[in-house]
């Protein structure tokens, strides 16, 4: 199946302290897929939109390997809650809040995330 390119003028922004970032064209997520950004201080966020338009920022930082990756993770969902599995080891993180599934001592940030 081939998604036609979406045409708006909204953007997404990742609140950072009390201000927000814009960080791509709304277009640039596509259903499933993640988009690593470079925010200003260095560090990267993991963007996701689901297939039902909803959008999600998270550190894009696996903590248990280090390496900026988990925008190339697969997304999906566990008894109701949204996340993302990291392509390296498979450790799965809440979407939403960032915690880990598969180990509760670690989590990521997570965004607010909203499209403007």
């Amino acid at each position: 199946m081939t998604l036609a390119p979406e045409t708006t003028d909204l953007k997404v922004q990742l609140r950072l302290s009390d201000d927000w970032f814009t960080v791509c064209d709304l277009g640039a997520l596509l259903p499933g897929r993640g988009v690593a950004a470079l925010l200003p201080d260095g560090r990267q966020a993991a963007l996701f939109r689901d297939r039902t338009g909803t959008l999600y920022a998270v550190d894009n930082r696996d903590p248990f390997t280090g390496a900026a990756v988990l925008s190339r993770g697969l997304i999906g969902t566990h008894q109701g809650r949204p996340f993302v599995a990291s392509p390296l080891l498979k450790q799965r993180f809440d979407l939403a809040t960032g915690q880990c599934l598969d180990d509760e001592t670690v989590r990521v940030a997570a965004y607010e995330v909203r499209a403007a």
